[in-house]
């Protein structure tokens, strides 16, 4: 399971959840891709060619419907309230899918970092906990030093939920919109963000993706190729590592 945080809004995280996501399944593997953002502020409204049925009520006035993204299938909320808060939304039990065989659940956890990590036990934060299947949380943000600092304050309040044990670390940061570090960056990382800066992954910019956002068509091969050693590394994809792993040391 690939929970994806993003830093901040805006950082990427869609877009590199959707890369997964599109890498995966290319590669045969069954995915569930989850969409735990609230549906007006989501970043993957757009994501399948047609809304499904509502299929599961967790709550009256808060759903879950079900989707066809290629052969990934997209579980996203559905609900008659006006906003949906971090904590609103349905724990992992609810999401399963109604049919059997899902080899990787990618989950855009969507929200603002910051409410997500207040109590990462509850609400959209929960699929950052430990359990089976166990979970593999990514962190998005942006080559610059503002993304860098949220990405290091959403570390550290993550920090108390790791000393108990209660969730999985942040392995894994992703960089989005870039395919080096831009001079001077990398210094202003924090402690903990300094950790994951060696197996950094950049995910480039594309132009058209930029304007378009994420739509039903398969996100660009150049993201794809980017984020598919980090899940040959993980044994999510099968075969050897490229030459070009996307990965470039900090300077």
């Amino acid at each position: 399971m690939l929970p994806v945080l993003a830093a901040e809004s805006g950082a990427g995280g869609s877009v590199v959840a959707t890369a997964l996501a599109d890498a995966l399944q290319l590669a045969h593997r069954n995915v569930l891709m989850v969409d735990a953002a609230d549906p007006p502020r989501s970043g993957l409204a757009l994501a399948t060619r047609a809304e499904g049925g509502q299929r599961v009520q967790p709550h009256p006035r808060v759903g879950i419907r079900y989707s066809w993204r290629g052969r990934a299938l997209m579980a996203q909320l559905a609900t008659t309230l006006p906003t949906i808060a971090p904590g609103m939304v349905p724990p992992p039990r609810w999401w399963r899918p109604p049919l059997a065989g899902v080899h990787v659940t990618v989950v855009d956890l969507g929200h603002d970092a910051w409410h997500v990590t207040a109590d990462p036990r509850v609400g959209a934060g929960a699929w950052l906990r430990r359990g089976t299947p166990h979970p593999r949380p990514v962190l998005v943000a942006r080559a610059t030093r503002p993304s860098l600092l949220h990405a290091e304050q959403v570390l550290a309040r993550l920090e108390p939920f790791l000393s108990s044990a209660d969730i999985s670390p942040v392995t894994q940061l992703f960089l989005s919109g870039v395919k080096r570090w831009p001079p001077g960056v990398a210094g202003a990382a924090g402690r903990r963000v300094t950790a994951l800066l060696e197996n950094a992954v950049f995910v480039p910019h594309d132009a058209e993706l930029a304007v378009s956002g994420i739509t039903a068509a398969v996100t660009p091969q150049r993201l794809r190729q980017a984020v598919t050693p980090a899940l040959r590394q993980w044994g999510l994809i099968a075969g050897p590592q490229p030459g070009g792993t996307g990965r470039r040391k900090p300077r």
